[in-house]
């Protein structure tokens, strides 16, 4: 299992990672939920049987360089909060849902698993935020050909609250084991889904007046056939 270094505000974190897994079409708002697979939809993805669906994926595909490796010109970003159950407790962090797009057409469990899943070096203990989780907000940028713009914005109210999440995925405790990794769900683009060579991410807490941030570079693997 792949063992990740993280940092908060007290002290290193190791946290040995022993499930990966990424939440979809978590929206409260089931309007907002529909634009969104109907966004998708309109690239050939199929609707989820459920919703929120929750996809597990390798633990290796965690990680935290400044720099992931994907074949073809096809993947894109989703900005998303993390969610991190360690032994010291559950803590917060953002993360990039990288998925490969036309892999996603015929099956997107599959391609979940084709793309690395970046995560920012920097955690939040989830009891500094418990008290005003919903002021928090999400924002990513995605750089094409050289130019940067915003790709996504909105406060997490789009989403399900962890705790709603968690009891979701794990109704009978309503806690994620000691070692798991959750995904907790993205906001609809701004101009459509679009990659690129650099994505942004950004979770930002306006009453602790701090953000958690977190760049990666996306360098395409030709294809070999």
């Amino acid at each position: 299992m792949p063992l990740l270094k993280f940092v908060t505000a007290e002290r290193p974190l190791m946290v040995e990672v022993q499930d990966l897994v990424v939440a979809g079409w978590t929206g409260r708002d089931a309007a907002a939920v529909e634009h969104h697979i109907v966004e998708l939809e309109a690239i050939g993805v199929a609707r989820p049987r459920t919703t929120p669906i929750f996809y597990r994926v390798g633990t290796s595909l965690l990680t935290t360089n400044a720099q992931v490796d994907v074949t073809g010109s096809n993947s894109s970003g989703e900005v998303e909060f993390v969610l991190v159950r360690t032994a010291e407790g559950l803590f917060v962090g953002v993360g990039s849902d990288h998925t490969d797009r036309k892999v996603e057409a015929y099956g997107v469990t599959v391609s979940k698993q084709i793309c690395p899943k970046p995560i920012a070096p920097e955690l939040w203990p989830m009891d500094e935020l418990v008290d005003h989780w919903d002021s928090l907000a999400l924002r990513s940028w995605v750089t094409c050909s050289g130019k940067r713009r915003l790709y996504q914005e909105g406060a997490v109210t789009q989403m399900l609250a962890p705790t709603e999440l968690i009891a979701r995925y794990r109704p009978s405790s309503g806690t994620l084991p000691i070692g798991m990794v959750m995904y907790g769900g993205t906001l609809p683009v701004l101009g459509g889904v679009a990659g690129g060579e650099q994505f942004e991410i950004e979770l930002e807490d306006p009453i602790r007046n701090r953000c958690l941030r977190h760049a990666y570079h996306i360098r395409i693997l030709a294809y070999a056939d």
